[in-house]
């Protein structure tokens, strides 16, 4: 499975200092956020959502009939911000039978925008537990994936579909769908940012868990959010090209192949590794032809062959020849070896030679991880990251993976 929007992930740790952004995720409508995390796919592609708080007041929702997985018969909730009404519609759960129930929520607020929807963060009734409720227009035409790649997913690091419901629109005909997923406060993206800003560098055990996860939901405390443009790849069907934020865009795409594979996430992912190294985009075209004159600006010119691999169909060879630029050169003096190594080899112009997800996760990089005795700056301890299962396509639990650094099995 495949996405695209601007890689976009929750964070774990929380940053030392007043002010700095929590541990969670982030708002995720449409395609487009922070750098982070990997676009969305692999096993998993990303869509974020967020979630709030408030207090509440007396039933004041009426039960709706709508929901199901289809789109007739819609609920009309009124999403706008109110700290004391409460909503009840008939949601349908994410995971497991097509059994419509009455969901009861309040606090109400709009937390972000995307290119084709809504935000909202909101508190169970039942749970008081903080939601983020996603609201995207539906074209009657396409079947929404975003859907039905949530509804098959479970694993950690991939934020979760609790519940899903239609409502109405203020035109006629006009039908949203509204995805109730988990809420997470903070993204990656502004961890990194608030680094940035105070003109520091992002302390490099931040980088190695975030990282870690990542690659382990592309096998999704960090977690994948925003499925919007993901898709579910199959071996033979051709898929558009034009996908996936530009900074992060893989070489292939941009030569418009459409017979790609999730290699394409894992270039991004690698994009999302350099940036929190570099503090900045390691690619920031303008355009998708500047996107691949800033790619050949560190990787060199590709040779035919590369070409050739990445899309067979490509026929125009007139580029400039240009030198590779040594990766100890593009980041800065004090970045470890290990991490440009890792860069190394997930940013490849041949899509079949870049690192797997689990590969990556078993790079010499994330030895310090494995420690026993590993610990954020502020002591804390590290979030769960070996608790490995057959959702992340190992077959086996955590009990069974060593802690041998640098090898398959210290993943």
């Amino acid at each position: 499975m495949s996405g695209s929007g601007r890689p976009r992930t929750s964070s774990f740790a929380e940053p030392p200092g007043a002010g700095a952004p929590g541990p969670g995720a982030g708002p995720g409508a449409g395609s487009g956020a922070g750098p982070g995390a990997g676009s969305g796919a692999g096993p998993g592609a990303g869509s974020g959502a967020a979630a709030a708080v408030g207090s509440s007041t007396g039933k004041t929702g009426v039960p709706q009939q709508a929901s199901g997985s289809s789109s007739s018969g819609c609920s009309n909730p009124k999403m706008t911000r109110d700290s004391g009404k409460v909503t009840t519609v008939v949601a349908t759960p994410g995971q497991g039978p097509d059994r419509p129930q009455e969901v009861s929520y309040t606090d109400i607020k709009v937390i972000g925008h995307g290119s084709f929807g809504v935000v909202y963060q909101a508190r169970l009734m039942d749970s008081q537990e903080l939601v983020a409720i996603k609201k995207v227009l539906q074209d009657k035409r396409f079947k929404n994936r975003e859907l039905q790649i949530m509804r098959k997913l479970d694993h950690c690091n991939i934020v979760r579909l609790r519940y899903f419901f239609y409502s109405s629109g203020e035109k006629k005909d006009e039908v949203y769908l509204n995805l109730v997923l988990d809420f997470v406060p903070e993204t990656v993206y502004r961890v990194a940012r608030h680094f940035n800003k105070a003109k520091s560098i992002i302390p490099i055990i931040y980088v190695k868990v975030y990282m870690y996860q990542l690659f382990r939901s592309l096998t999704a405390v960090l977690k994948l959010c925003d499925f919007g443009s993901a898709k579910q790849l199959v071996r033979g069907e051709p898929n558009v090209s034009y996908i996936c934020s530009r900074y992060y865009r893989a070489p292939e795409l941009i030569f418009g192949a459409t017979d790609y594979t999730a290699n394409i996430d894992i270039w991004s992912a690698g994009c999302v590794l350099a940036e929190l190294l570099l503090g900045q985009p390691i690619f920031p075209g303008d355009s998708g032809v500047d996107q691949l004159v800033e790619i050949i600006k560190v990787l060199g010119t590709p040779t035919r062959e590369q070409i050739r691999e990445m899309n067979p169909n490509y026929t125009e060879f007139k580029f400039p020849q240009i030198k590779a630029h040594p990766w100890t050169k593009v980041f800065k003096p004090r970045t470890p070896p290990e991490a440009i190594a890792l860069c190394s080899r997930l940013l490849e112009y041949t899509p079949a030679t870049r690192f797997s997800p689990l590969e990556a996760c078993s790079h010499g990089f994330f030895d310090e991880l494995r420690q026993p005795n590993a610990r954020l700056p502020s002591g804390r301890e590290l979030p769960p990251l070996f608790n490995y299962s057959t959702a992340d396509g190992t077959g086996s639990d955590s009990s069974q993976h060593s802690s041998v650094p640098g090898s398959l099995n210290s993943i």
